[in-house]
């Protein structure tokens, strides 16, 4: 039997709810973590479950289940830039390598890596020590890594988004690490298009296989790049109502294909224009855009949907499932043609994860 599960981490704690391959009715567990903040779930190949937490007391956790959230334990272990540095907030982005490794993004920027599934952790020294930090700037969030791209075949190969510092990649295991903007705006920045001081909001990569295109939402537009981010083509005005938002996800095997959630903008409440929310897909890599709305409130619906608070699922066809500010979780099962609500009675969402699992 095909089990489908969302991972859900909010402001006290991460969810989890079940269905089956129709993703019709869903059983719902939590809060688990003890109530941490929860801003990003991931699964391991091997099934594990890995959230990345942040406790205003206690500091940054990566909580790991072994058992599809029955219970849990956490480690910090190494996760430091020194007792004279400025201590880690909080984790705001997890990610597995090919080579059965962890990475994870945290605030104030930066990445630490496990080899031991989340016991402990090491700092990826070179990218804190990229002649660039002493400029780097935070975003309205903080300054965070809050995207974490590995290469699918090349544990070496690596791509990150800072807010509002800009993408990196690395193809060295993150002894060096190169800006990779080109053709990004920074419409707030007296120079549209500098080197770096780009506020990325979120990063992906194309499925299918196609390593060498990745997506992205920007403070600022929606791009795409075809060289693995050495360039950028804007697609903002090829149907999107705004340039600002901050969830995409990518289709798990068709690289055409893509998903937003414009917001109406960074200085006028950040929420979906007008109150009619709707998520919008390409499937032409972004050279059109088509509205989404069935089943979503028509109109007076002020929602705000986080950079990792969208996923999909590798079923088909797509399921695509959103969570808001407020609590509510949205899904659909026909790849975002139509929407029903799970739920509107969670803490605010942060993040969502969905997993499929046979047998």
């Amino acid at each position: 039997m095909t089990r489908t599960m969302l991972l859900v981490g909010t402001k006290k704690g991460a969810f989890i709810l079940e269905s089956d391959e129709h993703r019709r009715d869903w059983s719902m567990r939590g809060p688990l973590c003890e109530g941490w903040p929860v801003h990003d779930l991931i699964v391991e190949p091997g099934g594990a479950i890995l959230a990345g937490a942040g406790n205003a007391w206690y500091g940054p956790s990566v909580w790991r289940s072994e058992d599809l959230g029955k219970t849990w334990t956490q480690s910090s272990s190494g996760m430091t830039y020194g007792e004279e540095a400025e201590p880690i907030k909080t984790v705001w982005s997890l990610a597995a390598t090919p080579d059965g490794g962890l990475l994870a993004g945290v605030e104030p920027a930066g990445l630490f890596r496990s080899g031991d599934g989340g016991a402990t952790w090491s700092h990826v020294e070179g990218l804190t020590n990229h002649p660039s930090r002493d400029t780097w700037q935070p975003g309205a969030g903080g300054l965070i890594l809050h995207s974490i791209v590995p290469h699918p075949d090349d544990p070496a190969h690596t791509w990150v988004g800072i807010s509002s510092v800009g993408v990196f990649e690395t193809v060295d295991g993150g002894m060096s690490w190169e800006p990779r903007n080109v053709g990004v705006r920074a419409g707030f920045n007296p120079d549209p298009y500098p080197v770096m001081g780009q506020c990325v909001h979120k990063l992906v990569m194309a499925g299918g296989g196609e390593s060498t295109t990745l997506y992205q939402q920007n403070h600022c537009g929606v791009y795409r790049s075809d060289d693995s981010g050495a360039t950028w083509i804007e697609l903002t005005d090829n149907g999107l109502p705004s340039e600002f938002g901050f969830p995409m996800v990518s289709h798990p095997r068709d690289p055409d294909t893509a998903w937003t959630i414009p917001l109406n903008g960074a200085d006028q409440g950040r929420f979906v224009p007008e109150g009619k929310p709707a998520v919008w897909r390409t499937t032409d890599r972004g050279a059109t855009w088509s509205r989404e709305a069935a089943g979503l409130p028509p109109k007076d619906a002020y929602l705000t949907i986080l950079r990792e608070a969208m996923a999909r699922d590798t079923l088909d066809p797509v399921g695509i499932t959103f969570g808001t500010e407020t609590g509510q979780l949205w899904h659909s099962s026909d790849e975002g043609r139509s929407w029903r609500m799970i739920t509107d009675a969670l803490p605010e969402i942060w993040a969502v994860e969905a997993v499929v699992l046979d047998g």
